[in-house]
């Protein structure tokens, strides 16, 4: 089983020639994403009982995800996204983050789980952000922890709280993917490429933990990069016609999950394989996410590929 804790949320995409409505939220789409590449995923997050609420339970229903969290009474929190001419998108929030009373169950709903994966809004908004650190705290003598601050400076607007934040679950975390973006503002100044080097050392000061086993860095057009132990590793953008970029970061982040899920490397037991993997694999990882972000940009909203998509994509 994995699990997913974070936000769900609805996208109201607002463009030149109208608006759509689509689910997402960073985590939801990673949970989506996962199921549709045909893993066992459970979704931990909340939504209301409006309209809204039921278009996220309903989503994540049709692509099998599971759902052991109940609607709760606030409203389901909305992201608006507005899309330029080059299909980048904006975004401003309403939402509400919190996990009644998920400490009461947290045993239970992460028993059987080899991998849980978080970040974004769920890692940083109180009074959600500490019952989600409490989870990874819980999993991490089990499970392969993974990890995306996929930041939102139009929230968390305190750069210094964002990066001790980050940092908390980069020392926790196996697997961990940024943008250029995001390492940009939470180290401004300093190159991108050596704030992920840095991580790879975060451990030890959490709960034993030795810090990630691999960085990941994706650079839009400039493809994907990565480090780990045994080296560093980079894949080229696959050329695609972009509809726009929503959800091609999660789609990232699902499709290298998944790769390591594919490989036997989830799971505590697994942590000395995953950290002992070779550049040659890394490299593998990076190529397979690239070719699950670039089918995601190539159509509308966070759509994510399923198992046969990315199978068929093309190799190079």
């Amino acid at each position: 089983m994995l699990t997913v804790i974070g936000e769900g949320l609805v996208d109201v995409v607002q463009r030149a020639s109208g608006t759509e409505v689509h689910v997402g939220g960073s985590p939801l789409n990673v949970a989506v994403g996962l199921a549709r590449l045909d893993h066992p995923v459970q979704f931990i997050g909340r939504y209301g009982k409006d309209a809204y609420g039921e278009s996220v339970a309903a989503h994540l229903r049709a692509s099998s995800v599971m759902l052991p969290q109940a609607p709760d009474e606030l409203p389901t929190s909305v992201a608006t996204a507005v899309i330029d001419d080059d299909g980048a998108a904006t975004y401003t929030f309403d939402l509400a983050w919190e996990l009644p009373g998920l400490a009461d169950r947290l045993a239970f709903m992460l028993q059987g789980t080899t991998l849980l994966h978080t970040g974004s809004i769920a890692t940083m908004l109180a009074p959600g952000a500490a019952d989600v650190l409490a989870a990874v705290e819980h999993a991490h003598p089990s499970a392969t922890i993974s990890f995306d601050p996929n930041c939102r400076p139009s929230i968390i607007t305190d750069v210094d709280f964002a990066r001790e934040q980050t940092e908390k679950f980069v020392a926790l975390a196996d697997v961990v993917k940024a943008s250029d973006e995001d390492l940009q503002w939470l180290y401004p100044g300093q190159d991108v490429l050596e704030s992920a080097r840095k991580w790879l050392a975060l451990g030890g000061s959490n709960g034993g933990s030795e810090g990630p086993a691999l960085v990941v860095v994706t650079r839009g057009a400039a493809g994907p990069w990565g480090v780990n132990a045994a080296g560093e590793a980079e894949f080229p953008a696959p050329k695609v016609d972009i509809a726009d970029t929503v959800g091609a970061g999660d789609s990232f982040m699902a499709a290298l999950v998944s790769g390591v899920v594919d490989r036997g490397l989830a799971g505590a037991q697994n942590r000395d394989a995953l950290r002992a993997l070779p550049a040659e694999g890394l490299a593998e990882l990076l190529a397979e996410a690239a070719r699950a972000a670039a089918i995601t940009v190539s159509r509308s909203g966070a759509n994510p590929p399923s198992r046969a998509e990315l199978d068929a994509a093309p190799r190079s």
